[in-house]
């Protein structure tokens, strides 16, 4: 069973992520942070196998906390909305192990979860920032593995992933159980 603890400020996206997660076998959300230092506590104290957070976020940014737990072991997980220039950079410095979009399909979540947990380095295309030269040189040593997953280039807002979470959830309660 991979453990997760997940950290996002908006509290309706924190627990559509939660059940959503939740509803594969293998994984089992033990932790809910809604601010960068409350992620920091809840890791150290828990200890789970990851930890996805929202790159905005109170009190600590998701750059901010995964820097503080480079040593703890935890694998972490940034999602985000767009990209910012050099956040790139410091995600693969931080030992990030998947930066990727929030609009991504539920399901690149799980199989990204799984993929890092494998050793597998994920990042979404869309935020890899061309200009930092970070496969180039010392950094592209530290990539094992480094996988980029193409998603939408069209942003869809925040209203329109949580209305696809939910849906998601609805359609995984419908379908019967073996």
């Amino acid at each position: 069973m991979i453990t997760i603890v997940i950290a996002e400020e908006q509290e309706m996206l924190l627990g559509a992520i939660e059940s959503l997660l939740n509803l594969e076998d293998d994984l089992k959300v033990v932790g809910q942070a809604s601010n960068g230092e409350e992620a920091i506590a809840l890791v150290r104290r828990l200890q789970p196998d990851v930890c996805i957070m929202d790159m905005e976020m109170p009190e600590k940014s998701g750059l901010e906390a995964a820097e503080a737990l480079m040593s703890v072991g935890c694998k972490v997980i940034i999602l985000t909305t767009f990209a910012r220039k050099g956040y790139f950079e410091r995600a693969v410095k931080a030992d990030v192990r998947g930066y990727l979009l929030k609009d991504s399909p539920s399901e690149e979540l799980a199989s990204s979860i799984r993929n890092i947990m494998d050793g597998e380095r994920i990042f979404s295309s869309e935020l890899i920032d061309e200009a930092s030269g970070v496969f180039e040189g010392e950094m592209a040593g530290r990539l094992e593995n480094p996988s980029i997953h193409q998603t939408s280039i069209q942003k869809r807002n925040t209203i329109g992933m949580v209305r696809n979470y939910f849906s998601t959830i609805m359609e995984k309660i419908k379908q019967p159980t073996g």
